[in-house]
């Protein structure tokens, strides 16, 4: 049995090819979704601000260590996708930064 690690990963790319009714409803609720809005959860967190151009999803995602970062990667990928088809939102490419929580040193304060 593998043990499993925690991920943090930020997903990040461009609204492309919006509808006008995903651009008003973006920019309705472009307060709920600004920097003060960030957390990382399994079910994710939208953030953009009301040029609508770039966005950047942040989701906590539980791996098996032995697959390592590619793999909390491509299942953030994955679900950072799937919500924004149920969305309604076109984007293009995507590319994440993923952080091990469970080796990342922390260095405290003496």
């Amino acid at each position: 049995m593998s043990t499993q690690h925690t991920y943090r990963v930020i997903v990040r790319g461009t609204f492309e090819g919006l509808s006008e009714e995903s651009r008003a409803r973006l920019l309705a609720e472009v307060d709920a979704h600004g920097m003060s809005a960030m957390r990382f959860t399994p079910e994710g967190s939208l953030a953009y601000d009301r040029t609508l151009k770039h966005f950047s999803y942040r989701l906590a995602v539980m791996s098996d260590a032995t697959d390592g970062e590619e793999m909390a990667a491509a299942i953030a990928e994955d679900r950072a996708e799937t919500a924004l088809k149920e969305l309604g939102h076109g984007y293009g490419e995507l590319r994440s930064s993923v952080t091990d929580m469970d080796t990342m040193k922390i260095n405290y304060k003496r």
